[in-house]
């Protein structure tokens, strides 16, 4: 009986218990009596099989995430017998860079309208263990773009007036590890939905709780159009300044990236309205650092 993860919950479950058995299909709730450990690296990573979408063309879009067990850990997987996609891979867009924790609707996989009852499977192996995700017509399976936009929220529905930002990136140079690299993301929107008014922010608790739970408020996440940066691909990690959600000012969200070593690189801009949003992505072509020995 072939395994695959079908729910958050599963993969949340096996990533709290280390040497956990791989998740199966069916859906379980998360116990009560595990401790909450926390691995701050050397976990694997949980491939996910988010759902698929029906294009107006007949085709399907198989959607996947992720699940990096890692706290703190970020692990770099090419493509190849560690990070594979089949039939048809190993390479088919996946990620290959790969943050901490739940990282969900993060690639697509288009197959033909004739796929039938065929699966799609990407595998990774990380720190020893391997895991697998199978995408399958399901008809419980079907999710919308709107699914997507909305990071899962099934309201409000297709009828809501409001549409997702629009974003394109401006060109980039070819790069190089010595200097930071300025990304800038074109941003437009409808002004949906209305940003909530500023409010007095009132002095935290002397144990810092109310501060903590004011930051983690829909009135607070919802604060008008930003921009927030991710990799997507690339053999080191890069560190994006600022970092977090970028607010867009005169259309723009303006950030530089800082590389380590010499590649190829695909990062991801996430516009968000506070209810809705869309990626864009841009491949960076990263060359070493010329030699300066034996030069005046």
């Amino acid at each position: 009986m072939r395994t695959c993860v079908r729910s958050a919950t599963l993969a949340l479950v096996c990533g709290l218990v280390a040497g956990g058995p791989h998740s199966s299909r069916v859906h379980a709730q998360l116990p009560t009596d595990i401790p909450q450990v926390h691995f701050s690296r050397g976990q694997d990573i949980v491939p996910y099989f988010e759902g698929w979408i029906r294009n107006p063309d007949g085709t399907f879009d198989m959607v996947f995430g992720y699940f990096n067990r890692n706290w703190q850990e970020e692990l770099a997987i090419a493509p190849g017998p560690d990070n594979v996609v089949e039939p048809g891979g190993p390479d088919r867009g996946q990620p290959t860079y790969f943050l901490p924790r739940r990282q969900p609707w993060v690639f697509r996989v288009r197959v033909p309208a004739d796929w039938g009852n065929k699966a799609l499977t990407w595998t990774i192996t990380a720190h020893g263990r391997t895991e697998k995700a199978y995408g399958e017509l399901l008809p419980v399976e079907e999710i919308t773009e709107r699914i997507i936009m909305t990071r899962g929220s099934l309201n409000p529905g297709d009828d809501d007036p409001n549409k997702p930002p629009t974003i394109s990136i401006a060109p980039v140079p070819a790069a190089n590890p010595a200097s930071p690299l300025t990304l800038t993301a074109l941003v437009s929107d409808d002004g949906l939905p209305r940003p909530s008014p500023a409010k007095a922010r009132q002095p935290p608790s002397a144990d810092g709780t109310f501060l903590r739970a004011q930051a983690n408020s829909s009135a607070v996440r919802r604060s008008g159009l930003s921009v927030t940066w991710l990799q997507y691909r690339g053999p080191a990690k890069v560190t994006f300044t600022p970092v977090g959600r970028i607010a867009v000012e005169n259309g723009k969200a303006i950030a530089t990236a800082c590389f380590t070593e010499p590649g190829i690189y695909e990062l991801r801009a996430d516009a968000s309205d506070g209810a809705l949003s869309t990626r864009a992505s841009v491949t960076v072509t990263v060359s070493a650092v010329p030699s300066t020995q034996g030069k005046p």
